[in-house]
């Protein structure tokens, strides 16, 4: 494996954010506004929350601290959340409460691993999909429940981690792979992915032609369809229905959903839907588990601040650079280092990027230019010429979308 050499394991710390105690009961339905945000911001890079308070014992019962030993930082005041962040999100195989309905499996696996990190400057997003076969280094991990501790681990697929210590031990893995600090983090299941898919009325898509895939349970007709509940948990479990059958056509498919997802909470009001918010709040509650901080008031509402204009155009999906041409680990992803190493220092550097497919140009927020028919008259004394606007560069090699394409997902046709 040519990029062998090249990887190096990096050990970030991890920031840590107290909690605050809840204290009457509007502060009760600001934080289920915070949380129902915090779902939307993660899952579907929207803004929106609202709901009440018979939930919010369910959040506070299912948090998961990951911070593996360490002290927690303040929490920041309510609406001054003035840096960048960065939100780990994952989906478990075999979790314990869906029994059999999905297959059986030897161990719980962090399958989805979506990794979501906002500028400082709150005008850009981007949305990570890391490969459940990706190889990778594993650090140590202590599992909190059991104390066992599991060695380090040279290249192994990364959804091995979830089995060698639960959530922390994923955050410090994808951390160390990243060389990112990820502080935030939550867990979601295959129940949560078909409730919170009903609750918005289901998600349009659009196929390239028709998928038949047993193994999913998926059979949809060619072009436009409507997913949800069951189906819309297939289609983003299909592999051997769409693209190579790898493990990369499916990220396609699952980032196309979630861009379609955000538009539609976007368009059909269900930022101002009380039921419908009401529903998202309760299917959130009962199948998502966030980190401790998360569940925090203060952090979620100061980061649904912080996120509530960020433009679709500025919101990316990638898929962790991989291949899977690689002869010493067949049928799985290795890293292109070198791809990988240059998103991830424009995503540490906050530094924003296009796709190689998106002709790189001046952010779509600067000044347009003047009319120059119209010219303004000239003042008495010339100013300096202003600098010219950076252009904002494209990272070769990678492959995704923004949250405004609206591409159809390649099925698989034979």
């Amino acid at each position: 494996m040519a990029d062998k050499g090249k990887r190096s394991t990096r050990i970030v710390g991890i920031a840590r954010h107290g909690r605050l105690k809840r204290s009457n009961p509007y502060t009760t339905v600001l934080r289920w506004m915070a949380m129902v945000m915090a779902v939307a911001v993660v899952s579907t890079a929207s803004m929106a929350a609202i709901a009440v308070s018979s939930f919010s014992q369910k959040v506070d019962d299912n948090a998961i601290d990951i911070s593996v030993g360490q002290t927690n930082a303040p929490a920041p005041q309510l609406g001054s959340y003035k840096n960048g962040f960065s939100i780990l999100i994952t989906g478990v195989d075999n979790d314990a409460a869906q029994g059999a309905a999905y297959g059986e499996r030897d161990a719980t696996l962090n399958d989805v691993n979506i990794l979501v990190h906002v500028s400082a400057d709150h005008r850009n997003a981007v949305v990570v999909s890391i490969p459940r076969d990706l190889i990778v280094p594993h650090p140590e991990c202590t599992d909190a429940e059991t104390g066992e501790t599991y060695s380090a681990m040279s290249a192994s697929p990364i959804n091995e981690a979830m089995a060698r210590g639960g959530l922390p031990c994923v955050v410090k893995t994808v951390s160390e792979l990243t060389g990112l600090d990820i502080p935030y983090a939550g867990l979601i299941t295959f129940s949560g992915v078909v409730q919170m898919s009903d609750a918005v009325g289901g998600v349009p898509i659009c196929l390239s032609a028709a998928i038949n895939d047993p193994e999913a349970g998926l059979n949809l007709p060619e072009g436009p369809n409507t997913v949800s509940g069951e189906n819309a948990l297939a289609f983003l479990r299909s592999r051997k229905g769409v693209g190579d059958r790898s493990d990369l056509a499916r990220i396609s498919s699952q980032q196309m959903y979630m861009a379609s997802l955000i538009r539609t909470v976007k368009s059909n009001g269900t930022l101002t839907n009380i039921p419908t918010l009401i529903n998202l709040a309760n299917a959130a509650a009962t199948n998502i588990r966030l980190s401790t901080n998360l569940a925090d008031i203060n952090t979620m509402v100061s980061m649904a601040l912080a996120l509530k204009d960020i433009n679709l155009d500025r919101l990316l999906f990638v898929q962790y650079p991989g291949t899977t041409s690689d002869p010493d680990f067949p049928n799985k992803v290795v890293p292109i280092q070198d791809v990988a190493d240059e998103l991830f220092a424009k995503l540490a550097a906050d530094e924003p990027f296009v796709l190689p497919s998106i002709t790189p140009e001046t952010p779509a927020d600067e000044p347009a230019p003047e009319d120059t028919a119209a010219p303004a008259p000239e003042p008495p004394s010339e100013p300096a010429a202003p600098a010219p606007a950076a252009t904002v560069q494209a990272v070769d090699g990678l492959a995704g979308q923004t949250a405004q394409d609206e591409s159809c997902a390649q099925a698989l046709t034979e």
